[in-house]
């Protein structure tokens, strides 16, 4: 079938002379089930309408947006895979040096802001057009947002990209309803009836069943009314019991949210990734290298989607929702055996999984009839009775995906949600993941270790992470295999003080092991996470909750991760000197640093000249002692 037109040669080769849609994107484009864009655009294509693509436009030049002309039903917007600020910078404000997502990895290519600059450059060239914004960017800013970046409270961003509608979520079922309901005529500032959308207008009165949220001014003159309304919307993102959520601006204007689609059921969601992608990036990027972000995803295979897991610094509740969507065996199997025909296939494939790796199923039957609970979490603070932990499916298909000709190895490198693997009272896959699946170490993501900042995360206590690690080399000594575990772990996440900062660096101290990178807590859009850094308050209680949010203190809680590191000597003695641990520093075995100096002026006389005879009896000495005191 081939790519679709990117240049007016293209449609002419196609048969086309005005495209129904034209797709406005911040990433390179690639036609592959893992990038949005593609499958928006099979999507679309499918059911019988053209689309073309204009991949990262230059924003400073008008005529960039009309490479392809006039669309005949609208424009579509997404800023990415990733949200755009995310992907440019670094939470410490730092420009990230390299772009996965853009040809050769070249940074800059895209506005901060995407999705907000594209739509006003649009609006600017083509006043009339239909426009309608999507993806992850637009989804987890539909209402009033904490900016981080900015440090500002900011309107939704329908109103900031003057577009017509928002496709909230995965977006697959709602876009064909709009380009249906374009199609017929519909003019788009009539179309407030579709299911995962978000539009604006001035009337509300025909607004059925709906709950009007503190309005834009109140939350930005009061940002515990911002934890308030991020709690209604958090208690109605499920598409059997939500409501319909209004937001009130300035001069009459109400930003309209409509219940979420229904989850893809698994015919569903076959169909979409069974569509005719190219599997690969443009060839037109191929002189600059290709793009770096296909080589994550070449040779991976996706199994779910949705996650019921309710990590607090994640969004996944607000994009894909917490009720878990599965492809069908078949429909996985057969895109494995089209990658094994790939001549860059090793053998490998790098992955099986989604946002949960081993979610297979919904996390209760009850979902399935009357959506998932408002107010309570399926594995925390702890499982929930209904849960329902069961790897069998998953197993199964593991099983099927190692039996194929040409499978050397499967990995497993999605996150595995190490709480729901304990409640399976079935060890068999927790067995076949160390002895099949792991590439020598697993990597999982306890984020902490102090009880204090695991109920702010969300996530299981600390004796569940400590239960899980013996459990798993206790299979490995089992089956006769050196695997390892890798822990990610967070600093400065809200909850977090230098009191529990220290904690954790005990805890890497008594099991010896220094993490390589350390995430400082990123504030992004639509977490509850974020609301608590911007509001310090707990938007699930209304209680308030500590927030760092000095750059000094974040420092010097990241850099006792990673005590051992020589550069963060004077980070980690500031803050073991301001938690009140001095007894952290000196020579016994707890201690995690030592005095820099052996004596100084105050405590008798400066050590010898460096390569003195003298010095270097001293030094032995010190050792001598170190070694006998150990």
């Amino acid at each position: 079938m081939g790519f679709l037109p990117i240049s007016r040669e293209d449609m002419a080769a196609q048969g086309i002379e005005q495209l129904d849609f034209v797709y406005v994107i911040g990433d390179a484009y690639v036609d592959h089930p893992s990038f949005g864009h593609a499958i928006i655009s099979r999507v679309l294509q499918a059911h019988g309408y053209s689309v073309g693509i204009i991949s990262q436009p230059d924003w400073k030049d008008e005529n960039s947006i009309a490479i392809l002309g006039r669309p005949r039903l609208g424009f579509l917007i997404s800023g990415g895979n990733m949200d755009s600020m995310v992907n440019h910078y670094f939470v410490s404000g730092k420009h990230r040096p390299t772009d996965a997502y853009t040809p050769g990895g070249e940074p800059y290519k895209r506005p901060d802001h995407a999705t907000v600059v594209y739509g006003n450059l649009i609006r600017r060239v083509y006043k009339d057009v239909p426009v309608i914004i999507g993806g992850i960017e637009a989804s987890l800013r539909r209402f009033a947002h904490y900016d981080y970046w900015s440090d500002s409270f900011k309107r939704s961003i329908l109103l900031d990209s003057q577009a017509d509608l928002i496709s909230y979520g995965m977006g697959e079922k709602s876009i064909v309803e709009i380009a249906d309901a374009l199609d017929s005529g519909i003019a788009v500032k009539d179309i407030t009836f579709i299911s995962g959308t978000v539009y604006k207008t001035k009337e509300i009165e025909g607004v059925y069943d709906g709950i009007q949220l503190p309005s834009y001014e109140e939350m930005k003159a009061e940002p515990r009314g911002y934890a308030e309304s991020f709690q209604i919307q958090y208690c109605n993102t499920d598409s059997f019991t939500g409501k319909t959520l209004i937001e009130a601006y300035p001069n009459g204007v109400y930003v309209v949210q409509n219940p979420s689609q229904p989850p893809l059921t698994t015919p569903e969601m076959d169909a979409v990734y069974d569509l005719p992608y190219m599997r690969t990036y443009h060839p037109s990027y191929e002189a600059a290298g290709g793009v770096p972000a296909i080589a994550e995803v070449k040779f991976s295979l996706v199994s779910n989607r949705g996650c019921f897991g309710g990590c607090n610094f994640c969004a996944l509740t607000f994009h894909q929702g917490r009720t878990v969507q599965v492809r069908s065996h078949d429909s996985i199997i057969k895109e494995a055996e089209l990658m094994i025909q790939d001549k860059d296939f090793k053998g490998y494939i790098h992955d099986v999984g989604g946002p949960t790796a081993n979610f297979r199923q919904p996390s209760c039957q009850k979902q399935m009839t009357h959506g998932v609970c408002k107010n309570r979490q399926c594995l925390f603070p702890e499982p929930c009775p209904n849960l329902e932990a069961d790897h069998s499916d998953y197993l199964a298909l593991l099983r099927k995906l190692r039996a194929l000709p040409g499978v050397k190895k499967v990995f497993i490198r999605s996150g595995i949600r190490f709480d729901y693997l304990l409640a399976d009272p079935d060890d068999t896959f927790f067995r076949e993941l160390v002895e099949h699946h792991v590439s020598g170490q697993l990597k999982v993501a306890p984020e902490h270790i102090s009880d204090v900042v695991l109920s702010k995360l969300g996530k299981p206590k600390k004796e569940v992470y400590e239960r899980f690690v013996r459990k798993y080399y206790k299979l490995n000594e089992q089956l006769g295999k050196k695997q390892f575990l890798v822990p990610y772990l967070m600093s400065s996440h809200p909850g977090s003080t230098l009191k529990e900062a220290i904690e954790l660096a005990e805890y890497l101290r008594d099991l010896g092991y220094m993490p390589e990178q350390v995430q400082d807590f990123y504030p992004t859009p639509s977490t509850v996470s974020t609301v608590m850094y911007y509001t310090g308050i707990d938007p699930r209680n209304g209680k308030q909750v500590y927030v760092c949010r000095n750059p000094h203190e974040k420092a010097m809680q990241r850099a006792l991760i990673q005590y051992r590191n020589p550069n963060n000597y004077e980070l980690v003695r500031e803050a073991l000197v301001k938690g009140g641990r001095e007894d952290l520093i000196g020579f016994d075995k707890k201690c995690l640093i030592r005095p820099r100096k052996m004596a100084d002026s105050k405590h008798g006389p400066k050590p010898a000249a460096r390569g003195s005879v003298k010095n270097r009896g001293k030094k032995k000495t010190i050792r001598n002692v170190h070694r006998k005191k150990k």
